[in-house]
């Protein structure tokens, strides 16, 4: 937690002190909505058993500070993911009634807003990478967490309904590297998810 915590100063640093920073309008946002979490496969020293793990439609939530340059936008954001497992199929693990995973993650994202003349509509694409810090709560008070490299890249609009305030409509793909909460067992970690926001200007 200490190394995403520097992290996350690292990313603000770099927002205020970047030239976008000049000529760009400051904003904050906040999200939530569906997390869908692929299943896993688990990996050990015996080899890879696909679709090992399978997980429950969890939530999903987020906030982010940025900056606005009208077509480019840049944030960084701080999420939190919950999904409980739903089963495990042909390997030895946690019980799935009592076991959710969580993923607290700290990302620098990238937008790139298209402008429809005329329009209070505003599609976009963006791009984001960053760390996550992924956890198997057991129910009893243990844990086995793993902090890893992600990335996301997502899709969606944006609708101005008054000055300064954006309601924002999106999907995202969200993904780290291999989740190892002790070796030589991993599993992979992909996560397709529906989010609705409010962005506010200032």
């Amino acid at each position: 937690m200490k190394q995403c915590i520097r992290v996350c100063a690292v990313l603000l640093v770099l927002l205020v002190s970047a030239p976008l920073a000049q000529a760009a309008t400051p904003y904050v946002s906040a999200s939530a909505g569906l997390g869908l979490l692929a299943d896993s496969d688990f990996t050990d020293n015996t080899g890879i058993v696909s679709d090992a793990v399978d997980y429950k439609t969890g939530y999903t939530v987020s906030g982010a500070v940025g900056l606005d340059a009208g077509t480019l936008r840049l944030e960084a954001a701080l999420g939190y993911q919950v999904n409980d497992l739903d089963g495990i199929s042909g390997v030895l693990g946690p019980d799935p009634d009592n076991t959710r995973l969580d993923i607290l993650s700290l990302m620098a994202n990238g937008y790139l807003d298209v402008e429809v003349p005329l329009s209070m509509i505003t599609p976009y694409l963006m791009a984001g990478g960053g760390l996550a810090n992924v956890s198997f709560d057991y129910g009893d008070g243990n844990s086995d967490d793993d902090t890893v490299l992600a990335y996301q890249l997502g899709a969606g609009v944006g609708f101005t309904g008054m000055p300064n305030v954006v309601i924002d409509l999106g999907y995202r793909y969200f993904a780290t590297t291999d989740f190892t909460p002790e070796d030589p067992f991993s599993f992979t970690i992909a996560s397709h998810n529906i989010v609705a926001g409010v962005r506010f200007g200032f």
